[in-house]
């Protein structure tokens, strides 16, 4: 078995990386994913949400408004506050489901993606022992791939996927520097990380890059037994 946490700045291309991944065999969840459905009515998660933020954040339809809520958090500079109700939640639902891959297959290797795993242990150290559960990654992800980028491809990615949903292009570009800006830089990650991609080229090269990533992660989960965890 072997828990692995894939993350990268905003842009970086965690969701191609998962993608390739995913279609090399590994078993693949997205934390978006999982806090998106963490944070529906009916949800522990989402009541924690309005009762911080105020019924300004629900939408007409009484579920979360995500834009007005991300507004708010930043405008605010509540990100903190707000991660703070959601990644505790998200984490407990991730090592639910990394149970269950291994109880399916012993040597899967699962990988959550995360644009905030080193982000996370940050906030959960600054908290305090009521979130020091959450600081130490070595006790929940046996390795980190971190996928780096340029900011201003990362800056441009964002712009492209969110111009789409009917963004504006200026908004978009002062959304996105804004979440970069709490965003732990590439330059202070790679030295923890134990896999670094470079996604500055083109898909045929970042394909190559985890095909040989992939071999290495599967030699290293028929390695490790389960129950363990790597160090």
């Amino acid at each position: 078995m072997l828990r692995v946490g894939l993350t990268g700045g905003l842009g970086s291309g965690k969701s191609t990386v998962a993608r390739m991944l995913r279609e090399l065999g590994a078993d693949v969840i997205e934390s978006d994913e999982l806090g998106r459905t963490l944070m529906e009515p009916g949800n522990a998660t989402y009541d924690e949400i309005v009762r911080a933020f105020g019924p300004e954040v629900v939408g007409a339809d009484g579920r979360l408004n995500r834009p007005r809520l991300a507004d708010l958090a930043f405008r605010a500079n509540r990100v903190k506050e707000l991660n703070a109700i959601v990644h505790p939640a998200v984490i407990e639902a991730q090592a639910e489901w990394m149970k269950q891959v291994f109880a399916r297959d012993p040597a899967a290797v699962a990988v959550v993606v995360s644009a905030l795993i080193f982000e996370v242990e940050r906030d959960a150290r600054e908290g305090g022992a009521a979130t020091a559960v959450y600081s130490d990654l070595r006790k929940r992800i046996d390795r980190i791939i971190l996928i780096t980028a340029p900011d201003e491809d990362k800056v441009s990615r964002y712009v492209g996927r969110v111009c789409t949903c009917g963004m504006g292009m200026e908004k978009a570009e002062a959304d996105a520097r804004a979440r970069l800006a709490h965003q732990i830089p590439d330059r202070d990650k790679i030295g923890r990380a134990d896999y670094v991609i470079e996604n500055a080229s083109d898909l045929d090269s970042l394909r190559s890059q985890i095909e040989q990533l992939w071999l290495r992660l599967k030699q290293e989960s028929n390695l490790n037994l389960p129950g363990e965890s790597l160090k």
